[in-house]
């Protein structure tokens, strides 16, 4: 029996996701699968337009087996430190195999270019030479593989694998990585081009903020919990405030570097959304994502000494099979598994809390606080 392996975000779970699942059934008839789930916010530094209690039930509705927590520390960073939250936490779990999505394709090659970033010396040269010239750090990333390897490595999705690759190396996990190739181009944003009917998250959360109807591209078990669309604008008032709240500590916050909190400082009272203030501090040297995590760690108060590397299990829900497996591997988990919130836990987990905190502020739905601490599992 394979156990498989997803680190997912779901926002929102569409069909692309259910092809993705149908696919590893395919491949691995007897197998469990687990699936590590952002909760609030993303890796792009956006907001989860469905809460983390209704993701896992639609995991669940569409066949996964075991459903884990990915802490927001992790989930809101950079891909490296992204896939390193993800695969420590999965491998606590046992899982033999990781399935991701991917533009090429190739796993070889994918795993050719983790080989470079890890043991090339002249790689970590290139990526500071092209970091000098004022590119940003995915753009000096991918010519620095393209100047050493002359393969161009630029999708999101590749980039992504090649991270996950790396921590299975560097860590020695007994992780296989499986790739299942995207349909559709992750930047796709012309709905006539999609095949399928697989529109890429992005765009159906494009579409669900133009108020289109988006029915197509999601399963029926999405389309029962999408209610009140949250956008990244709506959380500003409380990014402002803290901002003027920590005015003289900015420096302190979470990939904060360079000066970069001048700029945010300067710009924060002229303006009115959190789009503007970005558009106002951006540069060359800075990707829209990684002011948009800066932000992020902003509003969620999360400082650079809470970076340490720490993490927790969480399971969020389960079926039958993933109850059984479960039930099989406890007594060999060296970390406690948490079904709840505790306070005091940990740093991490304190962190979570926050961020669904302020997550239900802007829901508007304060019953997401009481769930922290009073829901158990998901069981279907």
């Amino acid at each position: 029996m394979n156990v498989i392996g997803i680190i997912a975000e779901y926002n929102p779970f569409h069909l692309g996701h259910a092809y993705q699942i149908k696919k590893i059934k395919e491949m691995y008839p007897e197998s469990i699968v687990v699936s590590i789930i952002s909760t609030c916010f993303t890796q792009r530094g956006d907001i989860s337009i469905i809460n983390k209690w209704d993701k896992t039930k639609i995991c669940l509705e569409e066949g996964i087996d075991l459903i884990i927590e990915l802490p927001t520390l992790y989930a809101t960073q950079s891909a490296d430190i992204f896939a390193y939250g993800a695969l420590a936490i999965l491998n606590q779990f046992k899982i033999d195999t990781l399935v991701f999505g991917s533009e090429t394709n190739d796993v070889e090659l994918l795993k050719k270019m983790a080989i470079t970033q890890l043991h090339n010396d002249d790689y970590d040269k290139s990526v500071k030479k092209y970091l000098s010239l004022g590119y940003n750090y995915p753009t000096a990333m991918s010519k620095a593989l393209f100047e050493i390897e002359k393969i161009e490595i630029n999708k999101p999705n590749d980039l992504l694998a090649v991270s996950y690759i790396k921590q299975i190396i560097k860590n020695n996990y007994p992780i296989t990585p499986i790739s299942i190739k995207r349909i559709n181009d992750y930047h796709e944003n012309n709905i006539s081009n999609i095949k399928n009917n697989m529109a890429n998250a992005s765009l159906i959360r494009k579409m669900l903020l133009d108020n289109k109807d988006v029915t197509k591209y999601i399963p029926l078990s999405t389309k029962k919990y999408l209610f009140t669309i949250p956008k990244i604008n709506d959380t500003y008032k409380y990014l402002k405030y803290n901002i003027i709240n920590n005015i003289d500590t900015m420096s302190s916050f979470l990939d904060i570097e360079e000066g970069i909190e001048k700029r945010i400082i300067k710009n924060i009272n002229k303006c009115n959304s959190w789009e503007e203030l970005i558009m106002n501090i951006k540069t060359k040297r800075y990707t829209y994502n990684k002011i948009n995590r800066m932000l992020l760690h902003i509003l969620l108060n999360i400082k650079k000494e809470d970076n340490n590397k720490e993490f927790y299990l969480r399971l969020l829900g389960f079926n039958s099979r993933g109850k059984s497996y479960l039930n099989s591997i406890k007594k060999s988990l060296n970390m406690e598994l948490l079904t709840g919130y505790k306070q005091n836990k940990s740093t991490i987990l304190d962190i979570e809390f926050r961020a669904t905190y302020i997550y239900s502020l802007i829901v508007n739905d304060p019953s997401l606080i009481e769930k922290e601490y009073k829901n158990k599992p998901i069981i279907m």
